[in-house]
């Protein structure tokens, strides 16, 4: 059998080998003059919401079975999708009637899964409540606010050949977030804490690949899943860390946002790997 048999066989052809889970439930205060009214993943970088260029990079490595775990404002995600093919597409609609007749298929072959994994639940708890749409199989995992030019495919050879529970994408920081310990050379996380004002270095931009056995490191709805289990991953030598050296960028404040719209407008946006 060939190359591309194997992938129809593994599903990699029908872009449904491997699910994607997108954290989209939480309030997004530090950007609460956009988050007021609507979710942090549902705020537009150029013409769309920072959800969907995520889940386009994605798409672009061939991994288009997503899950999105809502909570705040989950309604407005859940509207987006199911609006989705007429919002995308050219129709005709009989006003007499009602009947809609659309003129152009949307591109996008996409499996969208939205969930209300409620309001006050931490991210680990999120993800627990997902395990039974998630499955028993290895799955992507990442955060509704952030984008980079990852290569998807390397990132899931990495973690194949590590053989850990759980990888992360290590980044450069703009700022903020949960420090990684790395020995130089070596792809095991020694250590994981929050950031502090002396830290310098590598931090963990999202893009994780799991496989099932993480769901066993959490524990209920209050579980954030940056904190202990991620810590229990890594005192089990268990969380691996691929480093990614190109584009990353979060969108937690307006400055944030800025930054992204202005690459998008002209043309520069990094984490456009896909064509139109």
């Amino acid at each position: 059998m060939g190359e591309r048999g194997w992938r129809v066989m593994l599903g990699f052809e029908r872009g449904w080998a491997m699910k994607v889970v997108i954290f989209a439930g939480g309030y997004g205060t530090r950007l609460s003059e956009e988050t007021a009214v609507r979710p942090k993943p549902m705020v537009e970088v150029g013409p769309k919401p920072i959800l969907w260029h995520i889940m386009k990079i994605y798409a672009h490595h061939g991994y288009k079975d997503f899950v999105v775990l809502g909570g705040y404002k989950v309604e407005a995600i859940r509207r987006y999708f199911l609006d989705y093919a007429r919002l995308e597409s050219d129709f005709t609609v009989n006003l007499r009637t009602g009947a809609v007749e659309v003129l152009n298929g949307v591109r996008d072959d996409w499996r969208v899964t939205v969930l209300d994994t409620g309001l006050e639940t931490m991210t680990g708890g999120r993800l627990k409540r997902a395990q039974k749409f998630i499955g028993d199989e290895t799955f992507l995992l990442t955060y509704g606010d952030g984008v980079s030019d990852i290569n998807i495919e390397q990132l899931v050879a990495h973690h194949r050949r590590c053989g850990a529970m759980a990888t992360v994408t290590a980044v450069n920081p703009p700022g903020r977030f949960g420090v990684l310990g790395l020995s130089e050379g070596e792809d095991r996380v020694q250590g994981f804490r929050e950031k502090d004002q002396q830290d310098v270095g590598l931090i963990n931009g999202g893009f994780f690949v799991c496989d099932p056995g993480v769901f066993q490191v959490i524990d209920d709805d209050a579980t954030v899943w940056e904190q202990k289990p991620l810590r229990e991953l890594v005192h089990r030598h268990q969380l691996s860390a691929y480093r990614h050296l190109g584009f990353w960028q979060p969108m937690d404040t307006l400055r944030d946002k800025a930054v992204l719209d202005g690459l998008w407008e002209t043309g520069k946006a990094p984490w456009k790997v896909w064509s139109d």
